[in-house]
């Protein structure tokens, strides 16, 4: 069982085809949860289940009561690993932001890193579902602070992931309304930096989130055709690669009639 999480995961993450992962995920979601029951001490099975009913979710589920319900449990998941992993941690998203800021940043070595970044992503997940109640959106400032907590670490930790959602996070408010536009560029940069350009959602996300904000067509475009172009095989990112390639057309082609 110890070795079933991480073989599941990788071979879904690794997998290039988004039509058999679509149809094939539900599956390994179901085996997921009995093993969960079966064995609900083992943080890394949780951080699995987790990440996974958060990909599919995220990815290929359009109905939105059944997309809010994978993201809600795939936070549960993440809260229970968090607790697992540190005892202290244990209800941590209850905490003020004082407390919470002094446990997370508490958590300053390599062995914290998947534990942060699963309950970070997966929060993140949950506040883009619930972004019409406010109570959730007021956590942002904590999703933000495990990032920056799991880029403290180890900035290339999951090719830039963290940095990704630390460049969407500093792209949600407009430079009139005063956001930091320029904070998040820097963000996006490095994670294509450390990435090596293989992680091509940052790309994307870059287009979308940034380009788009401060009106930058050029910028846009040359993003999305350099993710059109790339070959998308890469380990542990496979998957997510080819769904970047098919939002990068999506977004390509509206492009004029958006700027």
């Amino acid at each position: 069982m110890n070795r079933l999480p991480e073989s599941l995961g990788y071979g879904v993450l690794n997998n290039d085809d988004l039509e058999t992962v679509r149809e094939g995920l539900p599956t390994y979601l179901l085996v997921l949860d009995g093993a969960v029951i079966n064995y609900p001490r083992n943080d890394g099975l949780l951080r699995t289940a987790s990440n996974l009913n958060g990909a599919y979710a995220s990815l290929f589920v359009q109905e939105k009561e059944r997309r809010v319900r994978l993201i809600d449990k795939s936070l549960k998941y993440a809260q229970r690993q968090m607790c697992i992993h540190k005892k202290r941690a244990c209800g941590l998203e209850t905490l003020e932001f004082e407390k919470f800021q002094q446990i997370v940043q508490d958590m300053d070595r390599k062995k914290d890193l998947e534990a942060l970044y699963t309950l970070g992503s997966a929060w993140a997940g949950y506040i883009q579902e619930h972004s019409d109640d406010w109570n959730a959106v007021a956590d942002l400032a904590k999703v933000e602070l495990i990032m920056k907590q799991v880029v403290a670490i180890d900035e290339s930790y999951s090719r830039g992931q963290a940095l990704l959602y630390l460049g969407i996070i500093n792209s949600l408010i407009p430079p009139g309304l005063g956001g930091k536009p320029e904070v998040a560029r820097e963000y996006f940069e490095r994670g294509i930096e450390l990435s090596y350009g293989r992680n091509l959602i940052i790309k994307v996300k870059y287009a979308e989130k940034y380009a788009r904000l401060v009106f930058d067509q050029d910028l846009h475009d040359r993003l999305l055709r350099e993710v059109i172009a790339a070959d998308p095989e890469e380990n542990g990112l496979t998957l997510q690669n080819h769904y970047a390639q098919q939002l990068a057309r999506e977004l390509l082609a509206e492009s004029n009639d958006y700027f």
